[in-house]
Protein backbone atom coordinates (compact mmCIF):
# COMPACT_ATOMS: atom_id res chain seq x y z
CA UNK A 1 0.00 0.00 0.00
CA UNK A 2 1.49 3.59 -0.78
CA UNK A 3 1.28 6.17 1.66
CA UNK A 4 0.44 10.04 1.00
CA UNK A 5 3.52 11.95 1.01
CA UNK A 6 3.98 14.24 3.49
CA UNK A 7 3.49 17.44 2.38
CA UNK A 8 5.79 19.61 5.55
CA UNK A 9 8.16 17.24 7.72
CA UNK A 10 8.61 18.00 11.16
CA UNK A 11 11.96 16.32 11.29
CA UNK A 12 15.00 18.14 11.50
CA UNK A 13 18.21 16.95 10.12
CA UNK A 14 21.06 18.75 11.17
CA UNK A 15 21.24 22.29 13.38
CA UNK A 16 19.68 22.71 16.29
CA UNK A 17 16.13 22.53 17.40
CA UNK A 18 14.24 25.38 18.05
CA UNK A 19 12.86 25.59 21.81
CA UNK A 20 9.25 25.16 20.35
CA UNK A 21 10.45 22.61 17.72
CA UNK A 22 7.30 19.84 18.06
CA UNK A 23 9.99 16.82 17.61
CA UNK A 24 12.26 18.24 20.18
CA UNK A 25 12.97 15.28 22.88
CA UNK A 26 13.10 15.71 26.60
CA UNK A 27 15.77 14.11 28.38
CA UNK A 28 17.16 13.62 31.41
CA UNK A 29 19.95 16.62 30.66
CA UNK A 30 17.24 19.13 30.13
CA UNK A 31 16.27 18.62 33.95
CA UNK A 32 19.87 18.37 35.22
CA UNK A 33 21.16 21.24 33.31
CA UNK A 34 18.07 23.55 34.23
CA UNK A 35 18.75 22.99 37.96
CA UNK A 36 22.08 22.84 38.02
CA UNK A 37 22.36 26.78 36.25
CA UNK A 38 19.72 28.16 38.25
CA UNK A 39 21.65 27.06 41.63
CA UNK A 40 24.33 28.59 40.03
CA UNK A 41 26.32 25.56 39.41
CA UNK A 42 29.09 25.93 36.46
CA UNK A 43 27.90 23.51 34.13
CA UNK A 44 29.78 21.60 31.13
CA UNK A 45 27.93 19.39 28.48
CA UNK A 46 31.02 17.37 26.86
CA UNK A 47 29.59 14.27 24.12
CA UNK A 48 30.02 13.53 20.82
CA UNK A 49 28.97 15.79 17.77
CA UNK A 50 25.31 15.57 16.70
CA UNK A 51 23.65 14.31 19.55
CA UNK A 52 21.60 17.55 20.57
CA UNK A 53 24.42 19.58 22.46
CA UNK A 54 23.29 23.08 21.14
CA UNK A 55 19.32 22.34 21.02
CA UNK A 56 19.93 21.60 24.71
CA UNK A 57 21.47 24.85 25.11
CA UNK A 58 18.80 26.63 23.33
CA UNK A 59 15.95 25.54 25.31
CA UNK A 60 17.42 26.27 28.57
CA UNK A 61 18.23 29.59 27.59
CA UNK A 62 14.72 29.60 26.58
CA UNK A 63 13.11 28.73 29.68
CA UNK A 64 15.38 30.48 32.07
CA UNK A 65 14.06 33.60 30.23
CA UNK A 66 10.50 32.84 30.58
CA UNK A 67 11.90 32.82 34.42
CA UNK A 68 13.18 36.21 34.35
CA UNK A 69 16.74 35.35 33.46
CA UNK A 70 18.82 36.43 30.97
CA UNK A 71 21.31 34.72 29.17
CA UNK A 72 23.81 35.26 25.87
CA UNK A 73 25.93 32.20 23.78
CA UNK A 74 28.99 33.01 22.55
CA UNK A 75 29.67 30.86 19.28
CA UNK A 76 33.50 29.68 19.42
CA UNK A 77 32.99 28.45 15.71
CA UNK A 78 31.83 32.58 14.72
CA UNK A 79 35.57 33.68 16.17
CA UNK A 80 37.00 31.75 14.05
CA UNK A 81 40.87 30.45 13.97
CA UNK A 82 43.18 32.42 12.43
CA UNK A 83 43.31 35.28 14.89
CA UNK A 84 45.40 35.99 17.89
CA UNK A 85 44.46 36.27 21.51
CA UNK A 86 43.28 40.32 21.00
CA UNK A 87 40.93 39.76 18.53
CA UNK A 88 39.80 36.09 20.11
CA UNK A 89 38.98 38.29 23.72
CA UNK A 90 37.19 41.32 21.71
CA UNK A 91 35.41 38.85 19.76
CA UNK A 92 33.86 37.27 23.01
CA UNK A 93 33.09 40.66 24.31
CA UNK A 94 31.42 41.74 21.55
CA UNK A 95 29.35 38.30 21.53
CA UNK A 96 28.50 39.14 25.17
CA UNK A 97 27.54 42.84 24.44
CA UNK A 98 25.49 42.10 21.82
CA UNK A 99 23.68 39.20 23.63
CA UNK A 100 22.94 40.93 26.24
CA UNK A 101 21.61 43.67 24.48
CA UNK A 102 23.84 46.38 26.30
CA UNK A 103 24.22 48.84 23.21
CA UNK A 104 22.28 51.53 24.57
CA UNK A 105 23.92 51.24 28.21
CA UNK A 106 27.71 50.77 27.29
CA UNK A 107 29.68 52.63 24.65
CA UNK A 108 31.80 49.84 23.39
CA UNK A 109 34.26 51.16 21.54
CA UNK A 110 35.13 53.80 23.67
CA UNK A 111 34.92 50.97 26.78
CA UNK A 112 37.65 49.04 24.77
CA UNK A 113 39.63 52.38 23.88
CA UNK A 114 40.08 53.49 27.70
CA UNK A 115 41.90 49.93 28.24
CA UNK A 116 43.83 49.16 25.16
CA UNK A 117 46.58 48.67 27.59
CA UNK A 118 45.42 45.72 29.56
CA UNK A 119 45.86 42.38 28.34
CA UNK A 120 42.93 40.69 26.68
CA UNK A 121 42.25 38.60 29.56
CA UNK A 122 42.37 41.41 31.70
CA UNK A 123 39.81 43.68 29.28
CA UNK A 124 37.26 40.47 29.44
CA UNK A 125 37.69 40.46 33.80
CA UNK A 126 36.64 43.68 33.52
CA UNK A 127 33.72 43.86 31.28
CA UNK A 128 31.97 41.58 33.13
CA UNK A 129 32.94 43.49 36.50
CA UNK A 130 32.15 46.69 35.58
CA UNK A 131 29.80 45.91 32.75
CA UNK A 132 27.80 42.94 32.89
CA UNK A 133 27.63 42.81 36.69
CA UNK A 134 26.67 46.82 37.10
CA UNK A 135 23.88 45.63 34.25
CA UNK A 136 21.94 43.25 36.30
CA UNK A 137 22.96 43.96 39.82
CA UNK A 138 20.08 41.94 41.34
CA UNK A 139 19.30 39.65 38.53
CA UNK A 140 21.03 36.03 37.44
CA UNK A 141 22.67 35.64 34.13
CA UNK A 142 24.19 32.92 32.55
CA UNK A 143 26.72 33.09 29.94
CA UNK A 144 26.79 30.24 27.38
CA UNK A 145 29.85 28.77 25.40
CA UNK A 146 28.98 26.94 22.26
CA UNK A 147 31.72 25.02 20.27
CA UNK A 148 34.48 24.94 22.87
CA UNK A 149 35.95 22.42 21.35
CA UNK A 150 37.00 25.35 18.12
CA UNK A 151 39.40 26.84 20.82
CA UNK A 152 41.74 23.68 20.45
CA UNK A 153 42.71 25.11 16.77
CA UNK A 154 44.16 28.36 18.21
CA UNK A 155 47.70 29.03 18.48
CA UNK A 156 47.81 30.04 21.67
CA UNK A 157 46.60 28.78 25.03
CA UNK A 158 43.27 29.43 26.31
CA UNK A 159 44.42 28.62 30.17
CA UNK A 160 43.94 32.18 30.95
CA UNK A 161 40.22 32.09 29.76
CA UNK A 162 39.31 28.96 31.86
CA UNK A 163 41.19 30.68 35.16
CA UNK A 164 39.02 33.85 34.57
CA UNK A 165 36.01 31.34 34.74
CA UNK A 166 37.27 29.67 38.34
CA UNK A 167 37.98 33.68 39.39
CA UNK A 168 34.43 35.04 38.86
CA UNK A 169 33.56 31.33 40.90
CA UNK A 170 35.62 32.23 43.35
CA UNK A 171 35.15 36.36 43.90
CA UNK A 172 31.81 34.77 45.11
CA UNK A 173 33.06 34.77 48.44
CA UNK A 174 34.03 38.34 48.24
CA UNK A 175 31.93 39.97 46.16
CA UNK A 176 27.77 38.57 45.98
CA UNK A 177 27.42 40.47 42.83
CA UNK A 178 29.32 37.47 41.13
CA UNK A 179 26.30 35.14 42.50
CA UNK A 180 24.43 36.48 39.96
CA UNK A 181 26.53 35.18 37.42
CA UNK A 182 26.71 31.23 35.52
CA UNK A 183 29.05 29.78 32.88
CA UNK A 184 28.18 26.57 30.73
CA UNK A 185 30.41 24.86 28.19
CA UNK A 186 29.20 22.73 25.50
CA UNK A 187 31.26 21.18 23.03
CA UNK A 188 33.09 18.08 21.80
CA UNK A 189 36.18 17.95 24.34
CA UNK A 190 37.32 16.79 27.79
CA UNK A 191 38.34 18.93 30.13
CA UNK A 192 42.28 17.62 30.24
CA UNK A 193 41.91 18.63 26.75
CA UNK A 194 40.86 22.41 27.38
CA UNK A 195 43.61 23.32 29.71
CA UNK A 196 46.80 22.94 29.17
CA UNK A 197 48.19 23.50 32.95
CA UNK A 198 47.26 20.35 34.34
CA UNK A 199 47.48 22.42 37.95
CA UNK A 200 44.37 24.42 37.03
CA UNK A 201 41.46 22.95 38.92
CA UNK A 202 38.24 24.53 36.76
CA UNK A 203 36.25 21.58 36.27
CA UNK A 204 36.27 20.23 39.39
CA UNK A 205 33.79 22.96 40.12
CA UNK A 206 31.38 22.61 38.30
CA UNK A 207 28.95 19.76 36.74
CA UNK A 208 28.96 17.50 33.96
CA UNK A 209 25.91 17.15 32.26
CA UNK A 210 25.27 13.17 31.08
CA UNK A 211 23.79 13.70 27.91
CA UNK A 212 22.56 9.95 26.59
CA UNK A 213 20.65 8.96 23.75
CA UNK A 214 16.79 9.03 23.56
CA UNK A 215 14.93 6.26 25.02
CA UNK A 216 11.60 4.52 24.01
CA UNK A 217 9.48 6.60 26.68
CA UNK A 218 11.42 10.33 26.23
CA UNK A 219 11.33 9.71 22.40
CA UNK A 220 7.36 9.83 21.87
CA UNK A 221 7.26 13.22 20.35
CA UNK A 222 9.01 11.97 17.59
CA UNK A 223 6.33 9.38 16.99
CA UNK A 224 3.55 11.90 16.26
CA UNK A 225 4.83 12.85 12.49
CA UNK A 226 4.76 9.56 11.47
CA UNK A 227 1.44 9.23 10.68
CA UNK A 228 -0.06 8.99 7.94
CA UNK A 229 2.83 7.34 6.64
CA UNK A 230 2.62 4.42 9.32
CA UNK A 231 -0.24 2.17 11.24
CA UNK A 232 1.59 1.65 14.06
CA UNK A 233 3.78 5.41 15.17
CA UNK A 234 5.01 3.78 18.46
CA UNK A 235 6.01 0.18 16.97
CA UNK A 236 8.05 2.05 14.04
CA UNK A 237 9.55 4.46 16.41
CA UNK A 238 10.89 1.38 18.41
CA UNK A 239 12.48 -0.30 15.44
CA UNK A 240 13.97 3.39 14.60
CA UNK A 241 15.32 3.64 17.91
CA UNK A 242 16.94 -0.14 17.86
CA UNK A 243 18.63 1.40 14.93
CA UNK A 244 20.03 4.45 15.56
CA UNK A 245 20.15 3.33 19.34
CA UNK A 246 18.66 6.99 20.09
CA UNK A 247 21.47 8.83 18.43
CA UNK A 248 19.07 11.99 18.15
CA UNK A 249 20.49 12.83 14.53
CA UNK A 250 20.06 9.50 13.26
CA UNK A 251 16.66 9.48 14.70
CA UNK A 252 15.38 11.98 13.50
CA UNK A 253 16.73 11.60 9.68
CA UNK A 254 15.25 8.07 9.86
CA UNK A 255 11.86 9.73 10.73
CA UNK A 256 12.47 11.62 7.50
CA UNK A 257 12.82 9.15 5.65
CA UNK A 258 9.85 7.32 6.60
CA UNK A 259 7.66 10.39 6.07
CA UNK A 260 9.07 11.26 2.71
CA UNK A 261 9.05 7.78 1.61
CA UNK A 262 6.32 6.51 -0.72
CA UNK A 263 5.41 3.55 1.18
CA UNK A 264 2.97 2.56 3.93
CA UNK A 265 4.02 0.38 7.01
CA UNK A 266 1.58 -1.77 7.86
CA UNK A 267 1.20 -3.44 11.31
CA UNK A 268 3.51 -5.56 11.93
CA UNK A 269 6.27 -4.54 8.85
CA UNK A 270 7.97 -2.39 10.99
CA UNK A 271 11.26 -4.38 11.03
CA UNK A 272 11.49 -5.39 7.48
CA UNK A 273 9.92 -1.86 6.32
CA UNK A 274 12.70 0.44 8.29
CA UNK A 275 15.65 -2.25 7.66
CA UNK A 276 14.75 -1.71 3.84
CA UNK A 277 14.79 2.05 4.15
CA UNK A 278 17.89 1.70 6.11
CA UNK A 279 19.70 -0.45 3.83
CA UNK A 280 18.16 1.11 0.57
Amino acid sequence: MRAVPSQISGYKVGGSLGFNHPTYVTRQADQDLLEALKAGQFCYVFNCRQMGKSSLRVRAMHLLKTEGMCSASVDMTSLGSNINAQQWYSGVIYQLFQGFNLKGKVNLKVWLQEREHFSPVQKLSQFIEEVLLASFPEQKFFIFIDEIDKVLSLNFSLDDFFALIRFCYNQRAENSAYENLTFALFGVATPSDLIEDKTQTLFNIGQAIELTGFGPIDALPLAQGLCPNVEDPQAVLREILAWTGGQPFLSQKLCQWVVTSDVFISAGQEVEAIEDLVRS
